[in-house]
């Protein structure tokens, strides 16, 4: 990983479930060529990891503010932590 680069833990709340924005953020994820995973959580709220060039993290974040067409984020908040030790981009199950 490069000093450019930046890691981010997110809890996405809102009518983020039954919307396909696990989905939705895995192809954006894919198309940015950022690492990480993306999971429903029980409570309702969906977590994700992004790692990857900081402007391509920071688009990512911008676009999980809308999500998909269906979805109404209501709260977005990332925390920066260490890389994903695996390469490429997972949907994970729910946690």
């Amino acid at each position: 990983m490069s000093m450019s680069d930046k890691t981010v833990h997110v809890r996405i709340e809102g009518r983020v479930q039954g919307v396909f924005y696990r989905a939705w953020t895995s192809e954006q994820a894919l198309s940015r060529g950022l690492a990480g995973w993306v999971r429903n959580m029980r409570d309702g709220s969906v977590e994700a990891l992004f790692s990857g060039p900081a402007a391509d993290v920071d688009d990512m974040l911008t676009a999980c503010r809308s999500g998909p067409p269906l979805a109404d984020v209501t709260k977005i908040s990332p925390i920066p932590c260490e890389a994903p030790e695996t390469p490429g981009f997972h949907k994970l199950p729910t946690a």
